[in-house]
């Protein structure tokens, strides 16, 4: 094998099945096979030598064949913690075939140890590392370590990635990012950890040349920026915006956005409203607890002093609908929580929303002060190891404040209330009254017009079919919304859509609940004593 030239096998592993975000039947309602495209790797790829051949297979779509592995020259692999168990199945699979395999991504960044199998770690962001990496291969390493040495990158080297890697009709949609880093300070958040707090954003030709190689492809539809807060630098962003709207307008709208955000976006009119002209049609939000000391206790201080119904119907009147965050678990929770959180849901309209148990993830300020209090050794009885799914099946993987027993019963109680099919369809009637859809605008190729209008027939037979309410709900929705406001109904039928995962999800989740709190026998069950009324045995 020559030194230019080497045959990479790019791997993204499965995630966990147990997981909120892995919505199969949305998936194959629309013709695709996964939600997301894995941006990470074919950011990698893009960062290897031209001479290099490259092939990327998703396991989340595709699967394995031995060609594959005949064919490579070098495995890479990695992802983030839902992916661990099917990282390390690649990294097994790759030792049991000879073929060295480099692992990296954030979950081997923050987790190096869970990964000492691979030949290769790659740990931190790519754009300082790779070229060490390369020079190493070529020089004959075949293992090692690799960090940057440079701090946190500059974004602006970061290159177009390897879009052309991608099957994109096994995706519902893909993604760019604009910005790595967070201004907030949040306990439980590793994102910090990770990209640090002062967001770090690239040009606006930058992102606007991977839109132009997205078009040029002939990708037409959803494209997620990816950044974990979206508005971490409004300065940089309120510049990029009107440069997103001319060229999303010169190209008559070929694509619609998405993206994750704080807040306090609700309390800039203005910057909403470049959103929405900017074909932004919806953001994920953090709220976390409706309870302000909670929120001050694990340092969101950005959620309170707000009326978050008021807020989250700004955005709604602003023609973006909000997707939300909600964490059971703290130390601050003084007793049961459940009827607050599911007013808070309710009050504020929110159809889809990611209800957790808080899971001290590694290399927080959550983490390190529950090590530093000795409550990182959960009891066996715990039962907490539901596979790391998300935290919405593998949280409290520690020792809780309050009553195990208590969090959970308080978890399957919002579950089974904001997820019945009256109140799911009741929210999502609720937001299509007040989403303003005056900016909004998407043109499709007539072949993907047909795909979509498949899709809409699919999702009527199968709401029509539906047991336990849901088809009464559907058509009552249906018909609230061509009433009151008919631009709507795209993203209420998305909305819709994404039922057909949350509601067996949520009843698979309380199922699992009830084997937790089944497996706590009584209230002195070591895991179901609450860390007060240990300090004071242990006294």
């Amino acid at each position: 094998m020559s030194i230019d030239r080497c045959r990479v096998l790019m791997i993204y592993p499965r995630f966990n099945p147990g997981s909120f975000w892995n919505y199969k039947a949305t998936c194959e309602l629309a013709g695709a096979r996964h939600p997301a495209a894995p941006l990470g790797l074919i950011t990698v790829a893009a960062l290897l030598p031209a001479t290099w051949e490259i092939r990327l297979l998703d396991l989340n779509a595709e699967e394995l064949d031995e060609r594959d592995f005949a064919w490579a020259d070098l495995v890479m692999t990695g992802g983030m913690l839902p992916q661990q168990d099917g990282t390390l199945a690649v990294i097994a699979q790759c030792r049991s075939r000879g073929k060295p395999v480099v692992v990296g991504g954030p979950d081997a960044t923050s987790t190096p140890e869970i990964y000492e199998a691979a030949d290769f770690r790659v740990l931190g962001e790519a754009e300082e590392i790779m070229a060490g990496f390369v020079d190493a291969w070529n020089a004959g390493a075949r293992s090692g370590d690799f960090r940057s040495e440079m701090g946190k990158t500059d974004v602006t080297r970061s290159p177009t990635p390897r879009f052309d890697l991608l099957k994109f009709a096994h995706y519902l949609h893909v993604g760019v990012q604009f910005s790595r880093g967070c201004p907030f300070n949040c306990e439980f958040c590793d994102i910090i950890e990770l990209y640090g707090r002062v967001p770090r954003t690239k040009t606006n030709a930058q992102i606007l040349a991977e839109l132009d190689t997205l078009h040029a492809l002939g990708y037409r539809g959803h494209v997620d920026f990816v950044d974990d807060n979206l508005i971490g630098n409004k300065k940089a962003l309120k510049q990029f915006l009107p440069a997103l709207t001319q060229w999303i307008r010169d190209r008559n709208f070929p694509f619609e956005f998405s993206t994750e955000a704080s807040i306090n976006l609700a309390d800039d009119a203005a910057l909403m409203q470049s959103m929405s002209e900017a074909n932004f049609f919806t953001i994920f939000v953090g709220i976390e607890s409706p309870d302000t000391d909670t929120l001050v206790s694990m340092q969101k201080k950005q959620n309170t002093r707000r009326s978050l119904q008021e807020s989250v119907h700004r955005i709604y009147k602003a023609g973006l609908f909000v997707n939300a965050g909600f964490i059971l678990g703290f130390d601050s929770e003084k007793g049961s929580v459940a009827r607050g959180m599911i007013d808070c849901i309710e009050d504020t309209a929110i159809p889809v929303c990611m209800v957790g148990l808080l899971y001290a993830l590694p290399n927080t300020q959550l983490t390190r002060r529950l090590d530093r209090e000795g409550r990182l050794s959960i009891p066996d009885d715990a039962d907490h190891t539901q596979g790391l799914g998300d935290q919405c099946t593998a949280g409290l993987n520690f020792v809780t404040s309050r009553p195990r027993r208590a969090i959970l019963d308080d978890y399957r109680a919002v579950l089974e209330a904001v997820y019945a099919p009256g109140a799911f369809f009741g929210r999502v009637r609720r937001v299509g009254r007040m989403l303003d859809c005056t900016n909004r605008q998407l043109e499709l190729p007539k072949s993907m017009e047909w795909e979509e209008m498949r899709s809409s027939w699919r999702l009527i037979w199968r709401m029509t079919t539906a047991k336990g309410g849901v088809r009464r709900e559907f058509w009552k929705t249906v018909i609230d919304c061509l009433t009151h406001n008919r631009q709507a109904l795209p993203y209420v039928m998305m909305m819709v859509a994404l039922y057909l995962h949350l509601g067996p999800f949520s009843r698979q989740v309380m199922a699992q609940v009830q084997q937790q709190i089944d497996r706590l026998a009584d209230a002195q069950s070591p895991a179901d004593i609450p860390v007060a009324a240990m300090s004071a045995a242990v006294a």
